[in-house]
């Protein structure tokens, strides 16, 4: 069954797939039915439809594979997310059987009893033995393993080769060079922002805290305590939010803009510079920029520095609700295998958790190199925290840089503020 056949049956479900072995764990609190409806919830790209034809691609096999099953496929907005989550985890009898979700919420939907123990499961599936460490452990928690790591993703700096050739500059060496190549460029060309820059974009603000030595969070074993407040993280904070104003990036267009709207902007040639990740590749590709841009490591404060990416990326896992066990299991194998990530790198650049992928990845497409050379340079993940998926939800780091970059507070009394903010929720998470 076709993919825009189940949308408009359901639009209110997201697909994922895997693929349990007969030894897959049986203690799932729903039950396991052999044959019925599946659903699941994918997160929606900037440019979604080479993903949907992979994930098609990958629910006929599972529906041919399993007589008498239909998967029905909702995919949803990263932004709301938490919100989604929830309230599937209150009530089961909406809720999907498979979820994709951020390597950054899997402490949280652990802590609220919404995932399934794949332990067993994973151990027993051959392919799992070539993945990432680091993507083994954004699946774990307690020694638990909760899904399958599904892509990796870095952010690197995108340009616009035309522009800067036009304007006779060079690939940023320095965050403060890049600063001023942003400022260039927007003097010279009025209609593009220089960098295009978000205030609801954590992760692409975050390099510019870890470049100044700062932290988002200090503490181990779950026990954190913020520190977005350290002279550090203020310098960090101050050279980001100093990219918003006339000068580059108006305050009142882009103050509100997230990952996704700063990548559809630059895909439109709307910007010289943008902040993206390998899962860019594509829509860039499709936008009015194709062949017209390259990308390179973020710089960090020193020339020849890299700053320090947010090591993200998404997960599949299988919600404990389910009343489809079996088949959910196997459906995220399928979706999470090392088949479906080869697929997805070629349509998304969706930078894949198993090591041999990836190396067979590099080697034949050049775009990979300055998201693995910005992996290689030490990148850092945010505190392993059931607390961080509230903080997320919350928009407390947004909410930090859109006063500062409205002029409602400085950096001081906002960095102040979103500290106490966290350490409240590190607090009441336990």
């Amino acid at each position: 069954m076709k993919l825009p056949a189940r949308l408009a049956v359901l639009l209110a479900v997201l697909a994922v797939t895997a693929c349990a072995p007969r030894t897959a764990d049986t203690s799932a609190s729903g039950g396991d039915e052999k044959t019925g409806t599946l659903r699941v919830w994918l997160f929606q790209e900037v440019d979604n439809q080479p993903k949907e034809r992979v994930v098609d691609a990958v629910v006929d096999r599972f529906e041919k594979t399993h007589d008498g099953t239909e998967v029905l496929v909702e995919y949803i907005p990263v932004e709301t997310r938490a919100q989604r989550v929830k309230a599937a985890f209150n009530d089961p009898a909406s809720a999907p059987d498979v979820i994709e979700y951020g390597n950054t919420d899997t402490a949280g939907y652990v802590r609220d009893g919404g995932l399934a123990d794949v332990t067993r499961t994973f151990a027993a599936w051959d392919e799992a033995k070539d993945t990432d460490p680091a993507a083994r452990q954004s699946v774990t928690v307690g020694g638990k393993v909760y899904g399958a790591p599904f892509f990796v993703g870095v952010r690197a700096l995108y340009y616009r080769t035309d522009v800067f050739a036009d304007l006779g500059l060079r690939a940023p060496r320095t965050l403060d060079e890049l600063a001023g190549t942003a400022r260039t460029i927007r003097a010279a060309r009025p209609d593009l922002y220089g960098l295009v820059a978000g205030g609801a974009y954590t992760y692409g603000a975050l390099p510019f805290v870890w470049a100044h030595g700062g932290e988002v969070a200090t503490g181990t074993g779950g026990s954190y305590t913020a520190a977005l407040d350290s002279p550090a993280a203020r310098r960090g904070i101050a050279a980001y939010t100093a990219l918003f104003g006339d000068h580059n990036c108006p305050a009142a267009k882009c103050a509100g803009m997230t990952g996704n709207d700063t990548i559809t902007a630059f895909a439109a040639g709307r910007a010289g510079m943008a902040i993206g990740g390998d899962f860019s590749h594509a829509a860039v590709e499709a936008g009015a920029v194709k062949g017209k841009y390259a990308v390179v490591p973020l710089p960090g404060v020193t020339s020849g520095e890299i700053a320090p990416a947010f090591a993200g990326g998404n997960n599949i896992g299988v919600l404990k609700s389910t009343s489809h066990r079996t088949l959910a299991v196997d459906l995220m194998k399928r979706l999470a295998s090392k088949e479906t990530q080869g697929e997805l790198f070629d349509a998304m650049g969706f930078l894949p958790t198993f090591t041999d992928v990836r190396r067979e990845a590099a080697a034949r497409e050049p775009f990979v190199k300055p998201f693995v050379e910005t992996l290689a340079a030490g990148a850092k993940s945010v505190p392993a925290s059931p607390a961080w998926a509230r903080i997320d939800s919350s928009q407390v780091l947004p909410t930090m840089f859109q006063e500062i970059v409205s002029g409602r507070k400085d950096v001081e009394a906002a960095s102040r503020d979103a500290a106490r903010r966290m350490n409240d929720m590190f607090g009441a998470a336990g």
